[in-house]
């Protein structure tokens, strides 16, 4: 049995570019699924996925002629149920048998053959076979069909064949089928086709307009130097990557292509041959905000601006053509053509823009509607302010590194607050925002600035949607942080106020960005909030807009966010164990949890750690079990044997220097203060009857556990940590 590389490719119209990666994955990743579930391909195989905007395609190594024959053996039914009392077959096992392949003049034969196994409660009969390996062509055609059917194609179509009546579906018209095993062609057909051997290349720079492929390991080659056609996707942005820095240094000193994995997927997937071209506008649209240059040219072109060293957009940008002319000054001079009155037009929106102030656009939000059930941005931009007002409020009463103290201090930072906060929605209503919504906030700032307001307020317009993505920035000054916070605290509340959640991968509101968003700002700036009163006084700010059951939705927000932080928290590196520890406790200060995580990881370090630990869920599990309320005290005249008289010792001891360490924020101190509880805990649980019969001892022990319960869980619920 002889085994030769496999190619399959699949020739398409033009495939859409952003989904282009995942079908080229899936497709060649599911093909060699199949083949390797069906015994033709090895479990070592390799996979060489191509794909173009034109093909679909998938070289596999190790693919045999054939499969192996295989040994089948399958339980039937019980012997009483598939033989009568001669011993002949039932209808019921006769019928069993055929359905596995038996001849029906053949039953009885195939009866004798049978095995009896008993399983313990009864004999049953078991049928042995050997099932013949799939030839290859079988294989892959039912490959073929399952990898098609699989594919993640984002949007089906619906398209006739040649005959004018059938109708197929697939994600774009399919003209060719290639599947070579070494050089000769399996017969299979996919998507009304017959494979063959023969493809196309490069539209127009192409050898000859069909190539006859020679054998699959002849298949790179062939397109690359008979059909001008790089077909490996990862070559190829490989390729656009290295010819792209190239041009950039050669453009200027000092330029870089601007950096955007996902622009650089998306030319990948619009060319076949890649050719990087330099370009350049007239400088008069510098005047413009760079941010909408570099939008409009990366969205509507899919041209690569140009950065100084300093990040500042230069005027050259570059092209990745599909064609590669000895004289490349028509393509330049056409995208050139075409990217200025794409230029133009985002240079008269910043102009009109400007002829408005900010403020005079406010009352405008009151006719933009928000949501249905929520208001308009009018209604929502008083209620961003609005809790904006009520953070600057906790704050001024806090005493961590916010910098501003002096209360003038916080009261020019609520006017700069309330101003921004007023004024954040009002660049929905200009012209440059909406050609291109993805500069919200960002137009706000460059308007404000126009406006003449003060810097602070103008970057925070520009921040307030910060951070926007995982990694993102925070926003940069206070007012920004906390216009910023009410934002996303107005998003979640309105959003759970109203049952709006998030299921499965819908995310509309993005409300998991959001309450990731508010983590880190709380964290990161070390906010000194209360995330409970946080909450609660934002769900006092929409009125009669929210549900009745708000305390409900409360709850089930506080939830939601502590498990997207937990969630973020273990993606950093720290344990489930660790995690659980903490955030079984809710801390409302979400400030303090890296430094209650990095205290419960250097208690874990020492000795006596498994043992509190242990203990600790041992203290949990008998407190858990009493009825009523068990109150924290102990009255040492009913102290009676020594391990009890020497814990309570320990803990007068222990606790005041537990308790010191956390008030001072060292939770690690105070953690670590517990050790010396090992041995007089020890001894306790070794010596001392609990749930003795007199109740005055029971209670005053149950007392004593739990005032050593209370003293071990202040940082984090040290349970947590037991195997």
């Amino acid at each position: 049995m002889y085994q030769l590389p496999l190619l399959v490719e699949l020739l398409c119209e033009e495939l859409p570019p952003k989904a282009l990666k995942k079908l080229e994955i899936a497709f060649s990743q599911t093909l060699l699924a199949q083949l390797q579930n069906l015994g033709l391909a090895g479990a070592k195989s390799e996979v060489f996925a191509f794909a173009t905007p034109r093909r679909l395609g998938a070289g596999i190594g190790d693919v045999a002629c054939r499969a192996a024959d295989k040994a089948v053996q399958q339980k039937l039914m019980p012997v009483s149920v598939g033989l009568d009392a001669a011993g002949n077959a039932t209808p019921a096992l006769a019928k069993k048998l055929q359905s596995l392949g038996v001849a029906a003049d053949a039953v009885a034969a195939a009866v004798a053959n049978l095995k009896r196994v008993s399983d313990g409660k009864a004999e049953n009969l078991v049928y042995e076979a050997i099932v013949p390996g799939a030839t290859l062509a079988e294989g892959l055609q039912q490959a073929l069909t399952e990898t098609i059917a699989k594919l993640p194609i984002p949007k089906v179509m619906t398209y006739q064949l040649a005959d004018g009546w059938t109708d197929v579906k697939f994600v774009r018209p399919a003209h060719g089928l290639i599947a070579l095993h070494g050089a000769d062609i399996v017969p299979v057909t996919a998507l009304g086709l017959t494979a063959g051997r023969t493809t196309q290349g490069h539209r127009f720079e192409s050898k000859q307009p069909i190539i006859s492929i020679k054998n699959a390991e002849s298949y790179l080659e062939q397109m690359h130097d008979e059909g001008a056609v790089m077909v490996s996707y990862d070559l190829r942005r490989l390729m656009i990557k290295n010819q792209l820095g190239m041009a950039a240094s050669l453009a200027g000193i000092g330029l870089q292509a601007i950096d955007d994995e996902a622009l650089l997927d998306e030319v990948t997937s619009l060319v076949e041959r890649p050719n990087v071209l330099t370009c350049e506008f007239e400088k008069e649209f510098l005047n413009v905000p760079q941010e909408c240059l570099i939008l409009t040219m990366k969205a509507n072109q899919k041209y690569f601006p140009l950065l100084d060293a300093k990040g500042k957009l230069s005027n050259k940008f570059l092209v990745v053509s599909n064609i590669s002319p000895s004289d490349p000054s028509a393509v330049i001079e056409g995208n050139e053509r075409v990217v200025r009155p794409r230029l133009a037009d985002a240079k008269f929106f910043f102009d009109q823009d400007r002829k408005r102030t900010l403020e005079s656009r406010v009352e405008g939000l009151a006719k933009v509607v928000y949501h249905n059930k929520l208001g308009t941005q009018g209604e929502r931009s008083a209620r961003v302010a609005a809790i904006a007002r009520g953070i600057v409020h906790q704050l001024s009463a806090a005493t961590l590194p916010f910098t501003v103290q002096a209360k003038d201090e916080f009261e020019v930072l609520a006017s700069k607050v309330e101003q921004a906060a007023r004024l954040a929605k009002t660049d929905l209503l200009t012209d440059m925002v909406g050609e291109f919504p993805e500069l919200q906030g960002i137009m706000g700032g460059y308007y404000a600035r126009h406006d003449g307001l003060r810097d602070g307020v103008a970057i925070a317009i520009e921040d307030h949607y910060k951070p926007r993505f995982a990694g993102d920035a925070l926003p940069r000054n206070h007012t920004g942080t906390v216009v910023a916070l009410a934002d996303k605290l107005e998003t979640l509340v309105g959003m759970f106020g109203i049952g709006n959640l998030p299921t499965g991968d819908k995310d509309p509101f993005a409300l998991r960005r959001h309450a990731l968003g508010v983590t880190r700002m709380l964290v990161e700036k070390n906010l000194a909030l209360d995330l409970n009163h946080l909450l609660k006084s934002a769900f006092t700010c929409f009125e009669d807009k929210l549900e009745a059951n708000q305390d409900k939705a409360c709850e089930a927000l506080i939830t939601f966010i502590y498990e997207r932080f937990a969630g973020s928290l273990r993606e950093q590196g720290y344990s489930a164990q660790e995690v659980d520890a903490v955030f079984s406790l809710k801390p409302s200060r979400l400030g303090d949890v890296p430094k209650r995580l990095e205290a419960v990881r250097a208690f874990a370090d020492l000795p006596e750690s498994t043992a509190l630990a242990a203990a600790n869920k041992r203290v949990g599990n008998i407190l858990k079990k009493v009825e009523g309320t068990v109150t924290a005290s102990v009255n040492t005249s009913l102290l009676k044997e020594q391990a009890e008289i020497d814990l309570n010792a320990a803990l007068a001891l222990v606790q005041p220097l537990s308790d010191k360490a956390y008030e001072a924020g060292d939770y690690t101190g105070s953690l670590k203060a517990l050790a010396a509880l090992k041995a007089p805990v020890d001894a306790f649980f070794e010596h001392v009857m609990v749930n003795t019969e007199d109740a005055a001892l029971k209670v005053n022990r149950l007392g004593l556990l739990a005032t050593l319960h209370a003293a071990m869980n202040r940082v984090a619920d040290l349970s947590k940590l037991a195997a």
